[in-house]
């Protein structure tokens, strides 16, 4: 075995043939030939493309906030007129037009299955497993909360209905996705807490990954990953997946402070570019990152991000970029 695993972080572009012709059938076909596309690639940790959960009426956020709390006791999608315009206003909601809901009394995980979900998918995969959820801070700070004291009580409330589903996930590897927080660095010790109460419940190997944002292929977080190194340091997590492609190189440094305990994933693949990673570049990324971290600390590569919002031709290349470049570096191979 390779000592750098490769994997993706989520999302793949939705097949047209599945927009058209939404189905049960359709969804779990296309399940099939992501995860297939995944495997060809040489990608060793495969997900599902987060197909489950894509909804139309949301491509902003691909589904990965409707998903969860809509099904959700105590959230209701009502809201007033004055309660939009306050939304809108708000610093933290750029990338948002309507908020997926308003919690009006105690949250429960309510219709919502992620067991069935993963395991459909799991039972597609012939490579390693990893299941994705969307974390309690970033729900948490979609939402308009009328009922808790405040927003980390409220992200605490959704860790646990998390939790709840989560013990049930039969994935080798289920990775929890922080896409508001680095922009919010110094809400880190509460964020960190309620999401150690979903990573606690996780059977097999926990992850998170974070980003500075997806929103169209644009990035939408302000701030740097020194800020985010007490917050990484209190995770409950066996690896993490971080944006470092899209970054400054001199970035890097910052994850001297990371505790060795936790695996390094290093993100090698910028998908707000179009331009295809050669072999050679993967390769000299990780280079890099070892020279700077030393040698052996880097456990993962993968893209920055999801490929949600690029072509299937394009995401496809960046995943074969992987594998080689991962190959290059070792020796094994090209």
């Amino acid at each position: 075995m390779p000592r750098i695993l490769t994997t993706v972080v989520g999302s793949y572009p939705i097949p047209d043939w599945l927009v058209a012709n939404p189905s049960e059938q359709a969804l779990l076909d296309a399940t099939r030939v992501v995860i297939s596309t995944q495997e060809q690639a040489g990608v060793d940790v495969v997900c599902d493309g987060e197909l489950y959960r894509f909804d139309i009426n949301h491509p902003e956020t691909n589904g990965m906030i409707e998903y969860f709390v809509r099904p959700m006791d105590g959230i209701t999608q009502r809201f007033s007129f004055d309660d939009l315009i306050a939304y809108r206003s708000s610093s933290g909601m750029k990338f948002r037009i309507r908020p997926p809901g308003t919690v009006i009394g105690p949250i429960g995980h309510g219709g919502l299955d992620l067991p069935l979900a993963c395991a459909r998918a799991s039972a597609l995969a012939t490579h390693t497993f990893k299941f994705t959820v969307t974390g309690p801070h970033m729900l948490a700070k979609t939402l308009i909360n009328k009922h808790y004291r405040d927003t980390p009580e409220l992200a605490h409330a959704i860790a646990d209905a998390l939790a709840a589903q989560v013990r049930h996930l039969d994935a080798d590897i289920v990775q929890i996705d922080e896409a508001n927080l680095p922009g919010h660095a110094d809400e880190w010790r509460w964020a960190a807490s309620a999401m150690n109460r979903v990573l606690d419940a996780v059977k097999g190997k926990a992850a998170v990954h974070l980003c500075f944002g997806n929103y169209g292929g644009q990035t939408i977080q302000k701030g740097s990953w020194d800020q985010l190194i007490n917050y990484l340091n209190e995770l409950h997590a066996d690896h993490v997946v971080l944006e470092c492609a899209h970054r400054p190189a001199e970035e890097l440094q910052a994850f001297k402070g990371l505790n060795p305990a936790i695996g390094f994933g290093l993100g090698v693949v910028d998908i707000k570019a179009t331009d295809i990673e050669s072999a050679d570049a993967v390769a000299r990324a990780i280079e890099r990152a070892e020279k700077v971290l030393g040698a052996g600390r880097v456990r993962y590569i993968h893209p920055d991000c999801g490929f949600w919002m690029l072509k299937r031709s394009i995401a496809d290349a960046k995943m074969r970029a992987l594998s080689l470049g991962r190959d290059r570096f070792e020796g094994l191979t090209h």
